[in-house]
Formats: C-alpha cells, sequence, structure tokens
C-alpha cells in the first residue's frame, strides 16, 4: 500500500525530521552517483528529493509517481518532470534509463516482483539502480511517524534474495539515517555528525535505511551448434597446393 503524495511531501519538505533525512539520504545517493552528465535518470516512488543535483547536466530527469500514492509538480519553480504512472507499466522504452532510484517504491508495492521486472526492462546496458528501503534492524522502521514505518522493510539478505530473483546483480550496499527519528533539536543539529559517525562504525547494521546498487545481468545470446561448427572447419581448400612464382 503505497503513502498519499501528501503525506510525503509534507514530510520531506515541511518537517525538520525531513529535512534532515532528504540531506542525509541525497548525500548517501551521490556517494553511489556523483555525475549523470548526459544520462537518462529516473525515480520512482516518491525519489525526487534525491533527483535534484542531476538536473543541471543529465540529460533528462523524470520523477516517476504511482497511480496509488498521487503525483505532484516537481521541481518547484522550473519545468515539471513528475509524471503519473501505472505502478508496473512505465511510459519509458525498454532500455532506456541510465540511473533508476526507487525511495518508497518497493517496500511498499502490492507486485514487487512484477515492479522489479519493470525495473529491469526499463535499464539500458551499463545502467545501474538503487533501491533504498528501510532497514529491517533499523528503529526506523518501527516507527509509523515517518513514511519508513510503513510497508515491508528488508534485511540485506532479503533486499539481495529478491533482486538476484529477478536479474539483478547487487555491487554495492550502504546503510543511512543513522539518527534517531526525533524531532528533538538536540538530534536534528547533531544529524550530520550522527550520519558520520555510523557511516563508518557500519555500513548496514545500525542504519535505518539500506541502499543496495545494483546492475542489469544480461546474458551473452548463444546459437546451438555454433561451438561445434568453429571446432569442427570445413576442409574445403585442404590439397590445393599455392601457386609457385615463375622466374622473369
Amino acid at each position: 500500500m503505497h503513502l498519499d503524495v501528501l503525506d510525503l511531501k509534507n514530510f520531506y519538505y515541511r518537517s525538520a525530521l525531513g529535512r534532515a533525512a532528504q540531506r542525509s539520504l541525497r548525500e548517501r545517493v551521490a556517494q553511489f552517483w556523483p555525475e549523470a552528465k548526459g544520462q537518462t535518470v529516473v525515480g520512482f516512488g516518491f525519489a525526487v528529493p534525491l533527483l535534484r543535483p542531476y538536473l543541471p547536466e543529465a540529460r533528462r530527469v523524470i520523477g516517476m509517481m504511482p497511480g496509488p500514492q498521487g503525483v505532484m509538480p516537481w521541481p518547484a519553480g522550473a519545468k515539471n518532470v513528475s509524471v503519473l504512472c501505472e505502478e508496473t507499466l512505465w511510459p519509458l522504452e525498454t532500455g532506456a534509463v541510465d540511473k533508476l532510484v526507487l525511495l518508497h517504491g518497493l517496500e511498499t508495492s502490492d507486485r514487487p516482483t512484477a515492479l522489479l521486472e519493470e525495473c529491469f526492462r526499463v535499464l539500458g546496458p551499463g545502467g545501474r539502480a538503487l533501491f533504498v528501503v528501510p532497514n529491517r534492524a533499523g528503529i526506523w522502521s518501527r516507527r509509523d511517524k515517518t513514511p519508513f514505518g510503513f510497508g515491508r522493510p528488508y534485511s540485506l539478505s532479503q533486499l539481495d534474495s529478491q533482486l538476484r530473483g529477478q536479474g539483478f546483480t547487487a555491487e554495492r550496499h550502504q546503510a543511512a539515517l543513522f539518527f534517531p527519528p526525533s524531532e528533538r533539536r538536540f538530534w536534528l543539529r547533531s544529524s550530520a555528525m550522527v550520519e558520520r559517525i555510523g557511516h563508518r562504525v557500519s555500513s548496514y547494521l545500525a542504519g535505518g535505511v539500506l541502499m543496495v546498487e545494483a546492475r542489469k545481468q544480461v546474458h551473452a545470446p548463444t546459437r546451438p551448434g555454433l561451438p561445434e561448427a568453429v571446432r569442427r572447419p570445413l576442409r574445403i581448400l585442404e590439397g590445393v597446393t599455392q601457386p609457385e612464382a615463375k622466374p622473369v
């Protein structure tokens, strides 16, 4: 069950806790992908807070929001790049995406397998997907006052297994939101420091969110009989002597 777009907007843009969470997640995304010059960058769910750094240099940025969630114009004060779409039927060509981010998309989906199949379809050769999900071992998934307290939280092994089942290969992972989901001024002021410490101590155990980068695994096509034909080449020209040069 997807959250309402107004609740997500209010959390990330109008609450101090949401703005701190947005800053932490965006910094982690920048560590995975420092640039996207000339590339197509797409977000699904409510990933638009993480896409802003790519607006100036990317060839195209698209924020897709599922129908049950609803959609809002984004970015504010600029040409809209967000679109309402079916959860498992995106208005994108096959292989058109270079970078794909899912935030509040996978854990709230009623059809996660079909959703991952759609992710696989739209990614192009060499494309990367970044899945951001609540950490089952973290405290953020236990607080329903934030969007991370809804849907199905994941452990790292659970997410990796689900991705492999749909043809993805997980390559890197990190965690974020090491500070507690509290509106208290002390935690909000020290959130950046807690994030730095937490990132050095553990890559996933204590963080409220897991972030896994995966690539699309495509096997090389094979044709029956081709290896055998190569191993047994035709001997058509055997026995033909080479012409001898005549003296001048």
